[in-house]
């Protein structure tokens, strides 16, 4: 899928998330359920950082267009050095490494860590990344048009008030983990949560997605996941535009609502 279909379903997945909480006695705050549908939405990007022309590798200039360079390459390694006798040999690392339930989870359980572990200033530096993938993804053609210092700017005004919001007693710095020095660390949550989203929405493409790599299905490490080939559609098709994010914008408001006890 696009990037602008990823960034809705990172967030109608996050505000789902928020309505299985409260059903489960466990609400989020309202600040959790907000900064977590903005987090989701930026990191349902993220496995994307492995193809060059991707949103999330023009967000932050030189700097991620370089990473998206290293990203690639190690992707590519990997593929290579683990691939089956049945699978060829490629030049290129996109969908591969990156579009992995492991990878997934190494980023969740790094910026987990590096909340905890990082203070204050980790936890901006997180919320501002993020904070600008969702510009670009949700707010996309707002964001082509725009200068990156303005998105960047907005990035980090949006990291630096739901910072703030967050600290205040009671509005989730410690939601769902509340034990002494674990403040933030649901941050993972999301970012988890959110790349997860992104290869499931890649296995419904004409593609597929290696999600459950390194497990072999059908004599191959990378086996492509996906939905029966007669349902899968071009990334930027019409089922994508015109059905999937209108579904997503629904599906995210009605978990909106549950899980801030308006329904149900």
């Amino acid at each position: 899928m696009m990037g602008p279909a990823h960034s809705l379903s990172g967030a109608a997945a996050w505000l789902g998330a928020g309505a299985a909480a409260a059903a489960l006695d466990h609400p989020m705050p309202w600040p959790v359920l907000l900064a977590g549908a903005l987090i989701c939405s930026g990191a349902a990007l993220a496995p994307d950082l492995d193809h060059r022309s991707a949103t999330i590798s023009r967000a932050f200039g030189p700097l991620s267009r370089a990473l998206c360079g290293v990203i690639d390459k190690i992707s590519e390694s990997v593929y290579n050095a683990t691939r089956s006798g049945g699978e060829r040999r490629r030049s290129g690392g996109h969908r591969t490494l990156t579009h992995t339930w492991p990878w997934a989870l190494f980023l969740g359980v790094g910026f987990s860590a590096a909340a905890v572990f990082g203070g204050r200033w980790a936890v901006l530096v997180i919320l501002f990344i993020h904070m600008v993938l969702a510009v670009e993804g949700l707010l996309w053609r707002a964001a082509r048009v725009s200068s990156d210092v303005l998105v960047w700017l907005l990035g980090a005004t949006s990291a630096w008030s739901l910072a703030g919001v967050l600290d205040q007693p009671g509005n989730g710095s410690d939601w769902l983990f509340s034990g002494p020095g674990q403040e933030y660390l649901w941050l993972g949550l999301p970012i988890v949560l959110g790349a997860l989203v992104h290869n499931i929405g890649d296995a419904i493409t004409i593609s597929g997605c290696p999600i459950l790599w390194p497990v072999p299905i059908k004599g191959k490490r990378w086996y492509p996941l996906g939905t029966p080939k007669f349902m899968r559609f071009r990334a930027g098709a019409w089922v994508e535009t015109r059905v999937l994010m209108p579904l997503f914008m629904v599906l995210g408001g009605a978990g909106c609502l549950v899980a801030l006890g308006v329904l149900g």
